[in-house]
């Protein structure tokens, strides 16, 4: 659909957390026509330098909320609208290098009418911004 839309050109930041676990963001748009409920985003997938980054170490936020993969699964009261950004938080420990990253960003979304359950992905070179705190 909006596949090579997702993730935000020079979005890409280092964050450091109050306890010093470094790690990264991406900012990202969802690949549908219309916003989503959070519980019918199934799946945010990211790689970075061919590495996929587990599950567990990845946190998705929106108008200064976040939530874990797993808390999104039962969010009934919350949305990603059409073209809003949303933050992708991902914990590695010693965050990423600076310089140039191949990033992937996959979302795989329950859409009510459609018999299947679509994963679009985008992939973009980016560079390592500067230093943010983690959100």
């Amino acid at each position: 659909m909006f596949d090579n839309k997702i993730i935000v050109p020079d979005s890409l930041e280092r964050l450091t957390d109050a306890d010093g676990t470094d790690g990264f963001a991406v900012q990202t748009r969802l690949p549908y026509y219309r916003g989503l409920g959070l519980s019918m985003v199934e799946d945010v997938a990211v790689t970075v330098d061919g590495e996929k980054i587990r599950r567990e170490n990845i946190r998705f936020s929106v108008r200064g909320r976040s939530w874990s993969l797993d808390e999104m699964e039962t969010e009934y009261g919350d949305r990603w609208n059409f073209g809003e950004k949303a933050r992708i938080l991902i914990k590695k420990p010693g965050g990423l290098s600076e310089g140039d990253h191949e990033v992937q960003v996959g979302v795989r979304m329950r859409i009510s009418y459609l018999p299947f359950v679509p994963t679009t992905t985008d992939r973009k070179k980016m560079k390592l911004r500067g230093k943010k705190e983690a959100a």
